[in-house]
């Protein structure tokens, strides 16, 4: 009787399998079905980008997680539109960045963590996976309790019983994957429109000085070691590691060149995809900011606690804005936190040549912030600690992806030009630099 339960149990399991696996194949077939139309000059107009939007915007998720609440919220409130001009300059170097993993992908047909394990000894694929399952865990601290403090504050609901909330929901987001990528990609895309939606409604609550936001962003300069620091806290929460390996994994095989000449119209169309959500990111990361100098700045109140922030929104613009802080803040959370679930399947997958299933590893990630939760840990605090840990992984992200994109065996057409790798290099440099300040001004 037992074994016949068993037997039953696997043919379900096995049937589910078989219909997410169809699904799947069924959605990735009708997009390169369009995606190819484009390529042979069958498509025109606006229509033409459509089968190659919604990479980008689930890598860009990553760039507006709950840890950059506390960044920009801290930067707005203690220096006016000051530092806006470091959430633009970081924003290009995503642009950058972004393009170059997407851009591996679609010449190789593999993701940066798989190439990595092709072409480094096994003990340094090995390190890469574990400090990369680390990254991936203080992220997933960010926008697991940024979720959870999202509920606290719209609803009242206690932190734990939120985070257990939060749970359920980032369950619920990863069925979407069940369905085909496009289902995925849509509902992301939705998470992140809510995002924008309730940010602009905020910009406009709090009726900033335009004069002294276009002097912000094209006017670089700091005041003192502390600006410096936060700057440095600017760049760490917008550089994101996960993010550049998701998104060559996103490319690898969405929609396959046939020949040389294809892959490079491909990367064009991208990129399109990728410009357009990176100026989605930059707008939501300067709103935050924008917010704050509005109404903290000049009011003169320091805010770095985003339960102090929503009180003060509440105080200074009405319940509204409070509320849409709020949502803006849950919205991320959960849509950030399934993004970093894919990357961990990501890296496994690529550096080590293992997988789980995905809703055990969604249960793994979680476990770290439910203690923490139940430690009674200062959530702002906890957010600003995974920001510190998320430094040490980006160099190990960002050079492994200049090498490649650099390899004109490896890349071919798709090469990157000495421009893009003088650039390329720059910013690896910079970013770098910035986070060892970071860690060690934290420390």
């Amino acid at each position: 009787m037992e074994r016949e339960i068993e037997r039953s149990g696997a043919r379900h399991r096995n049937q589910a399998s078989n219909d997410m696996t169809s699904r799947q194949a069924e959605s990735r077939s009708r997009t390169e079905q369009a995606a190819h139309a484009v390529l042979d000059g069958q498509t025109k107009g606006f229509k033409r980008l459509l089968p190659f939007l919604g990479p980008a915007f689930i890598a860009a998720v990553a760039y507006i997680d709950p840890g950059n609440f506390a960044t920009n919220i801290t930067a707005g409130s203690q220096y006016g539109y000051m530092l806006l001009w470091v959430i633009f300059a970081s924003n290009l170097m995503a642009v950058l960045i972004q393009s170059l993993s997407a851009k591996l992908g679609i010449a190789t047909g593999r993701n940066l963590p798989e190439v990595a394990r092709d072409r480094f000894p096994k003990g340094v694929s090995v390190f890469l996976w574990i400090q990369s399952e680390l990254v991936i865990i203080a992220t997933d601290l960010a926008e697991f309790i940024g979720a959870a403090l999202g509920l606290y504050l719209i609803f009242g609901i206690p932190m734990l019983p939120a985070a257990l909330i939060t749970a359920v929901a980032s369950f619920a987001i990863l069925e979407l994957q069940r369905r085909g990528f496009r289902a995925l990609e849509t509902g992301i895309a939705g998470m992140v429109v809510a995002v924008v939606l309730a940010f602009a409604f905020q910009v406009f609550m709090a009726k900033p000085d335009m004069g002294a936001v276009a002097m912000g962003i094209f006017t670089p300069k700091f005041e003192g070691t502390e600006s410096i620091m936060l700057a440095a806290g600017i760049l760490g929460a917008t550089v994101m590691p996960h993010a550049i390996y998701l998104h060559s994994s996103l490319t690898q095989n969405r929609i396959v060149g046939r020949n040389e000449e294809e892959k490079k119209k491909i990367f064009k169309l991208e990129f399109m995809d990728i410009l357009f959500a990176m100026f989605v990111a930059g707008a939501v990361n300067m709103a935050m900011l924008i917010i704050a100098a509005a109404l903290f700045f000049k009011n003169g109140l320091q805010v770095s606690e985003l339960d102090q922030a929503f009180i003060h929104f509440r105080e200074l613009a009405g319940p509204a804005t409070a509320i849409s802080f709020g949502l803006g803040l849950l919205i991320a959370g959960l849509s950030s936190s399934s993004v970093g679930t894919l990357s961990g399947d990501v890296v496994m997958q690529g550096f080590i040549n293992k997988r789980i299933n995905l809703y055990l590893r969604r249960a793994i990630t979680m476990t770290p912030p439910l203690a923490l939760i139940i430690s009674g840990i200062n959530a702002t605090q906890a957010l600003v600690y995974s920001q510190v840990i998320l430094s040490f992984g980006i160099a190990f992200a960002l050079i492994p992806l200049m090498l490649f994109t650099g390899d004109r065996k490896l890349m071919g057409g798709l090469v990157n030009r000495p421009i893009t790798q003088i650039l390329g290099w720059i910013i690896v440099a910079l970013v770098v630099a910035l986070n060892v300040f970071l860690v060690v001004q934290s420390f």
